[in-house]
């Protein structure tokens, strides 16, 4: 006889059931998970119940996920949420950034992005496909993770609280310990060492590969 758990991941729970049900694929995604919130909180024991709880969270509310974005990107969101709770409760000084204050690109730099950030038109990545089918590819994602790996761990946490946590520039600074200034240089360092390593390792024309 099916217990309780069972009986929830079989039926009531629309599109998120066969997800759940998949203990292989919510093992994968448990691992993904885990390396995100590592990276995010510097801390094993906060990570493995950010974690935890967003699991839960997406198990109380499965029947919520209609289906209409990938069932990855509604957990991840879950768990940004529950990470984003994490670092406001507590602030981690002793992970504090130093870096010179006032440092930007040399004039001579290619200007890669415009004032809102965007990539300018004359410096745009090469053709990188179709976002979202390429987005949704665990080749794309191995190859993603390993570039942010290789990012120094200031600029890869600055990036990933920014572009996946979503925190607004300051609640990052408060907790980094940073000045916007620091905080937009990094930016830029991590979104060029990413453009190159997915440039290099990914969207390369296939003969440029060995």
């Amino acid at each position: 006889m099916a217990n309780a758990g069972e009986q929830e991941l079989n039926g009531g729970n629309g599109a998120a059931a066969p997800f759940l049900a998949d203990a292989v694929y919510m093992a994968e995604l448990r691992q993904r998970m885990l390396k995100f919130a590592s990276l995010q909180l510097a801390d094993p024991g906060l990570a493995e119940d950010a974690v935890q709880e967003a699991l839960a969270g997406a198990l109380r509310n499965a029947k919520a996920f209609a289906g209409r974005s990938a069932f990855r990107t509604w957990v991840f969101a879950i768990l940004r949420n529950k990470i984003a709770d994490q670092i406001r409760f507590k602030r981690r000084q002793s992970q504090m950034i130093a870096m010179p204050l006032g440092h930007f690109p040399d004039e001579d730099e290619p200007r890669y992005f415009d004032a809102k950030g965007s990539w300018a038109p004359e410096n745009r990545p090469s053709d990188w496909g179709n976002p979202e089918v390429e987005l949704l590819g665990k080749d794309f994602w191995r190859v993603f993770e390993a570039c942010l790996d290789h990012l120094p761990p200031d600029q890869g946490r600055v990036f990933m609280m920014r572009e996946f946590v979503e925190m607004e520039t300051p609640e990052i600074c408060a907790e980094i310990g940073i000045t916007t200034t620091n905080m937009h240089v990094l930016m830029h360092r991590a979104r060029l060492r990413l453009r190159n390593c997915l440039e290099g390792h990914w969207f390369a024309p296939e003969e440029s590969l060995s």
